[in-house]
């Protein structure tokens, strides 16, 4: 991927985007930041996967992420962008998350889910 200033903003969102969520909704990687890499930077799912693990890679599984490593799946420096951004609005997505209403919540999530369930389906 070409790393232009529109595609460091892009990455800085989805990092962004994605912890915040983590933090509110308990989602980021595979139900935000892999869309996200594959619907707007046009990632293969395999790149969207391998580059999701490097920016999980600690806490959810290093030989998982090295085997895509291995095989040229992993964008280090997208990795890098993400994880800044995904650490600094997850505080503030976790933040927001302990005022909302459980019921709320539990819809938000919901509505997530579906909307990206259905992008996912009907893309070619």
């Amino acid at each position: 991927m070409e790393m232009n200033i529109q595609n460091l903003l892009l990455l800085a969102v989805i990092g962004a985007t994605a912890g915040f969520l983590s933090g509110l909704m308990g989602l980021g990687g595979a139900v935000i930041i892999i869309p996200a890499l594959v619907f707007f930077l046009g990632y293969t799912q395999q790149q969207a996967q391998g580059t999701t693990l490097g920016l999980m890679v600690l806490p959810i599984g290093f030989l998982a992420a090295w085997s895509y490593y291995q095989a040229g799946n992993i964008d280090i420096k997208a990795v890098a962008i993400m994880a800044v951004t995904f650490f600094i609005a997850g505080y503030f997505g976790g933040k927001m998350a302990t005022t909302i209403d459980t019921s709320l919540m539990r819809k938000i999530f919901s509505v997530a889910l579906i909307l990206i369930a259905i992008k996912m389906f009907f893309q070619k």
